[in-house]
């Protein structure tokens, strides 16, 4: 006989990095097992340094960061991160990304801009990433920029149920604040059997995060509405379009979003706002400034953690969505 045989079972290892840890470790809690000790600092040039404290020789390995700010801070240790575990002979290595960094730049608007999204996208590949797990993509085609498989999640059923459970559904109306979201909108409907109202607006191309409301297309007087959005950045555009929906006569209005970036004058803005409630997933952190009583936020970890299993046991991402 020539050869060695071995019979060794499948292992399950998840790391984390230092952007999110509260999710990591609420992942960790869901699928029973413990975080990978992990060695990581600043050098004073800002250089980092990442060394586990466990053999990942063999494993299949998890690495989970969200890329919050500062965004490319933690873009880059997730990039160093993925290296030591290529380096350390990981089996396999899936990248967890609750939400993923540049998604907005997943086009060129105009000549001479960059396609960010497809850069991030290349440089996981090229560090040693074997898949991405990701939830709330802001445009489907983000999957087609990464060379290999991408799971990507939908917080959908957990926003909606929530949402589902408070309100009064005979007086539900689903809104999307613009046509780009209308077909997630439109699964809204399905889930919470509720008509579909749009916030039409058009962006100033030339001046950052400024939008100019036009009209609501659908019946929202005297409705409760729900805007469904994958983000709130800086809180304008959602607000503006909350506006709207008020000065066509809406009752009351809730927004939901996957991911509460939340920067600049959000805080002012949803604390001023009119808006009675704002739901997001934790996907990020929320700013300490940002804890106001009309915040909340639900948690993404389950969803995550059950994508995690179907992926090690070779079971089916799939099928977590299927049965809504």
């Amino acid at each position: 006989m020539t050869g060695i045989k071995t019979t060794g079972e499948k292992k399950l290892m998840l790391f984390s990095g230092r952007a999110h840890p509260e999710l990591a470790e609420e992942v960790a809690h869901q699928l029973g097992v413990g975080l990978v000790p992990t060695k990581a600092f600043d050098f004073a040039n800002g250089e980092i340094y990442v060394r586990f404290q466990e053999s990942a020789r063999g494993a299949d390995c998890f690495l989970i960061q969200s890329h919050t700010a500062p965004i490319n801070k933690w873009i880059m240790e997730q990039l160093i991160m993925i290296d030591a575990l290529k380096r350390a002979s990981a089996r396999s290595i899936t990248v967890i990304i609750p939400s993923y960094g540049y998604a907005r730049q997943d086009k060129k608007h105009r000549g001479r801009e960059p396609i960010s999204a497809r850069l991030v996208a290349d440089l996981l590949k090229t560090a040693g990433a074997d898949r991405i797990l990701t939830v709330d993509l802001h445009t489907d085609q983000i999957q087609g920029f990464f060379d290999g498989p991408v799971d990507h999640l939908s917080a959908l059923p957990v926003l909606a149920d929530y949402v589902g459970a408070k309100v009064d559904r005979a007086k539900l109306t689903i809104v999307s604040p613009d046509a780009g979201r209308v077909r997630v909108a439109d699964r809204w409907c399905d889930r919470l059997d509720a008509p579909l109202a749009i916030v039409h607006k058009r962006r100033d191309k030339d001046v950052a995060n400024q939008v100019t409301v036009h009209e609501v297309v659908g019946d929202v007087k005297g409705r409760v509405c729900v805007l469904v959005d994958d983000m709130v950045d800086t809180g304008g555009t959602i607000c503006a379009a909350a506006d709207a929906l008020f000065a066509h006569g809406a009752e009351d209005v809730i927004v939901t979003a996957t991911h509460g970036i939340l920067s600049g004058p959000a805080a002012d803005r949803l604390k001023n706002s009119k808006v009675s409630e704002f739901v997001f997933t934790d996907t990020l952190p929320v700013p300490g400034a940002l804890e106001l009583d009309k915040i909340t936020v639900l948690s993404i970890a389950p969803t995550i953690a059950r994508a995690v299993r179907e992926v090690f046991e070779d079971g089916s991402v799939t099928s977590l969505f299927e049965e809504h």
